[in-house]
């Protein structure tokens, strides 16, 4: 029963996040952070990015090494940098048109191969966290495991493709 219920959180969850991130793209854009310089703001994000990354990693290697409550603790400083960046990321494309990516030849090939895979992934990494995160809290071991396999990879890609896209397409911010 109590599965049940955060089964439905989390499904609210992804679909209003998800909803949110292309909502950013479409509706006119808002001036929130009038007189504020808002180009900081993708930097930041590929900061929060690379350390979701690393504690990632570190959680990863935690639970390697059995020590659970370090991995819960690295996984909670995770998902947290990752709200966060949520957070700024629609902030900012809220506030500006996105980027276009001006790169000519083979580099618009991988830059475009790592967005599209990166995009996907992302939304898809929504409700995959939020059921792993669930299950690990709940103490559903086995099945928190099952899923943690998929999880992990899928975030630590998404995690870092969003840095490798930052450096590619930094030049053509505004």
């Amino acid at each position: 029963m109590i599965q049940k219920k955060y089964n439905t959180i989390i499904w609210i969850l992804t679909v209003a996040i998800n909803g949110l991130i292309a909502l950013s793209y479409f509706l006119p854009k808002f001036d929130f952070l009038k007189g504020c310089d808002i180009k900081i703001l993708p930097l930041l994000n590929a900061l929060l990015n690379c350390s979701t990354f690393i504690a990632l990693l570190i959680a990863l290697l935690a639970v390697r090494r059995k020590n659970v409550p370090v991995h819960r603790g690295f996984i909670f400083l995770a998902f947290c940098f990752t709200a966060a960046f949520l957070f700024f990321y629609l902030l900012y494309h809220f506030s500006v048109p996105s980027a276009k990516f001006g790169g000519v030849g083979l580099l618009r090939y991988i830059y475009f191969f790592l967005l599209i895979t990166h995009i996907f992934l992302a939304a898809a990494i929504v409700p995959l966290a939020l059921i792993t995160i669930s299950y690990g809290l709940n103490g559903k071991i086995e099945a928190h495991r099952k899923i943690a396999c998929w999880t992990m990879p899928i975030w630590l890609y998404v995690s870092f493709t969003g840095v490798i896209i930052y450096v590619l397409i930094s030049p053509y911010y505004l």
